[in-house]
């Protein structure tokens, strides 16, 4: 592959990675969120089982990305900053790019069926849907929204499944609403920045209006933490964890709305979630600390 470009096999090697988009596996933190609140943080074995959980579905939502990468291309081209990535910048062949995702999926889907048979099917359904959402369900208003808040959905299904532990309604609720938060403020910040160029780099963007995204915006982040209460005190939390303390931890949850709130509408920015999560001092601060707190309440019992 060095030949003639005078490309060499370790600078495809890194254009590679840099599709992968490693930094968005914190994404897939959600994979692990049934362990910490089944109470079986600190078993070794079940621990084991949901790392290897998340690192397979971070693989797998790696091969999308590149996927992703390959069907948007063009687009991507007159985009202001995804002109950069690898292969909408030409750097990395397409060729290499279809065959590193031929090479991760049945890889990622193969050792996933070796841990747990159910899990592999959830990682195929993720996929499927993604592969869906990037040739038709983007460009369906709403929609496209709803399907990235039924990713991370499967992400808590994958990762009760993994360690075969119950799946909490609530916690599937809570993700489903705070993700449809994170998908329309991506959304107002994509309209945002682009302005009137924003439905030749997003199509689906020429159905949507600042004012419409912010009242939803409004409903989803007042449904995400009124969710959020009623878990805290739902009599089956209660039951499960032997205290009512859950209900504590509600003001890092209001802060970490307002404050992505805050980034939005002031800041101007919101496009990636991850980005603003491991860039913003304030934010990074209020998610380790609820972490924390929720490990203390479940375990120092």
């Amino acid at each position: 592959m060095s030949g003639i470009t005078g490309v060499t096999n370790d600078t495809y090697v890194r254009l590679l990675i840099r599709s992968m988009r490693l930094q968005q596996w914190t994404k897939n933190v959600f994979v692990l969120s049934p362990l910490l609140f089944s109470l079986h943080l600190f078993d070794g074995h079940i621990l084991l089982r949901s790392l290897a959980g998340f690192f397979l579905f971070s693989f797998l939502a790696s091969a999308i990305y590149i996927l992703n990468d390959i069907v948007d291309a063009k687009v991507d081209r007159s985009h202001p900053v995804k002109r950069q990535r690898p292969i909408a910048s030409g750097a990395l062949p397409v060729s290499l790019a279809v065959f590193a995702v031929a090479l991760i999926v049945p890889i990622t889907l193969g050792l996933a069926a070796l841990i747990h048979l159910d899990f592999a099917l959830i990682l195929i359904g993720y996929f499927v849907l993604n592969v869906v959402y990037s040739y038709a369900l983007k460009k369906a208003v709403i929609i496209d929204v709803m399907t990235i808040a039924a990713s991370f959905v499967l992400r808590i299904v994958a990762g009760a499944v993994i360690i075969d532990v119950p799946i909490s309604e609530w916690l599937l609720i809570c993700t489903s609403l705070l993700a449809l938060f994170l998908g329309f403020s991506k959304r107002r910040h994509e309209i945002t920045v682009l302005e009137a160029d924003a439905h030749i780099h997003r199509p689906v963007l020429l159905e949507y209006s600042t004012y419409f995204l912010d009242q939803m915006i409004s409903l989803v982040t007042a449904s995400t933490l009124i969710c959020y209460i009623l878990y805290t005190v739902d009599a089956e939390t209660v039951d499960k964890f032997g205290s009512n303390a859950l209900l504590y931890t509600t003001p890092f949850v209001l802060y970490g709305l307002f404050r992505y709130y805050y980034l939005v509408h002031q800041r101007n920015t919101g496009g990636d979630p991850t980005s603003e999560f491991l860039s913003d001092v304030p934010l990074l601060i209020d998610v380790f600390l609820y972490a924390i707190t929720v490990i203390g309440i479940l375990y120092l019992r």
